[in-house]
């Protein structure tokens, strides 16, 4: 029973002060902060289900987002539906989607696999900027009048800034749940030696079908929020592959496998990522910083900074998951 875990009370506590701590004093600025922090966590500990627990590197994460964005601002924007029902919806409608290329392009493995997800990404913006109910290359936007059920832009900023907290807190028990379950055990048989889990009995094309469907769905949620709470959405900014590779190494930041690794490298990233792109003599060098702490980590600390943590004080391991 997750229950049990000290990390899923370390989880419950950490988003009950993230959901009141910008409301002293109504800051508006920590409000966007943490919802930037908490976006960059979502999706970290969702890609990390897919690398670090099974092994297969996803450059095409970041089309979760994007379509969750699209869909959810469609069904608000166009459809009327409220702003819950169609992030939901969102999320099973990327699901599904992802379920279906999962099937079909998860036979492949290594390289293969990862220049796939590459491909998908560059074709799903290719079709978003060519199609029509979405706006094109134009992409859609939400008008005042979208908000006044919600009781108008602020209250509607507020809904979202919860929402994405309580995105931010499944994702984290999704993965401790997975993680401590025979789910879980398969996909990290499927990760050490995949061949071997085959022989073994492993239904290996169902478990990672499935846990790539899983990994599709808070972020796609997520996107439904973020997008509507920006007011507007396009495919050059939905769907764009530098987004993927941060992703990625803020999960390795942190360290691959390890669900408290991936948070504390994403909302670490973030904040660098931040500043460098509000400082006028660093803002272009953001990609090249990325890169570099990326082979820093893959050549000097496999283990990211959790890897580091737990050297240092291995009690930690019986908080941290």
């Amino acid at each position: 029973m997750i229950f049990k875990r000290p990390f899923f009370w370390i989880v419950i506590g950490v988003s009950a002060l993230l959901a009141l701590l910008p409301l002293w004093g109504n800051d508006a600025t920590l409000r966007e902060t943490l919802i930037l922090s908490a976006v960059a966590v979502i999706l970290a500990t969702n890609l990390n289900l897919m690398i670090g627990y099974t092994g297969y590197v996803n450059f095409g994460n970041v089309i979760f987002f994007g379509l969750g964005g699209y869909i959810g601002l469609y069904l608000t924007t166009v459809r009327g539906w409220h702003l819950i029902t169609a992030a939901l919806a969102a999320g099973l409608a990327v699901s599904l989607f992802t379920l279906l290329f999962g099937l079909a392009i998860l036979s492949l493995r290594g390289a293969y696999f990862a220049l796939a997800t590459i491909g998908i990404l560059e074709a799903v913006r290719a079709f978003v900027s060519n199609f029509a109910p979405w706006g094109k290359a134009a992409g859609l936007y939400v008008s005042f009048a979208v908000y006044q059920p919600l009781g108008g832009p602020m209250r509607a900023v507020w809904l979202a800034y919860f929402l994405v907290i309580a995105v931010f807190c499944l994702s984290l028990l999704l993965s401790l749940a997975i993680k401590n379950s025979k789910f879980g055990l398969a996909l990290f048989a499927i990760r050490e030696d995949e061949d071997a889990a085959v022989t073994l009995g492993v239904n290996a094309r169902f478990y990672k079908a499935r846990i790539f469907s899983l990994s599709a769905f808070l972020p796609a949620v997520a996107g439904a929020l973020i997008y509507f709470k920006s007011g507007m959405i396009d495919p050059g900014e939905a769907f764009e592959l530098t987004v993927s590779i941060e992703v990625i190494v803020m999960m390795m930041l942190g360290g691959q496998g390890s669900i408290m690794g991936a948070a504390l490298g994403a909302a670490l990233y973030e904040q660098l990522r931040g500043y460098l792109l509000t400082s006028p003599s660093l803002s272009h060098f953001q990609l090249v910083i990325a890169g570099g702490l990326l082979l820093v980590i893959v050549q000097f600390a496999p283990g990211g900074l959790i890897g580091w943590l737990y050297r240092l004080v291995p009690g930690a391991r019986r908080l941290f998951e």
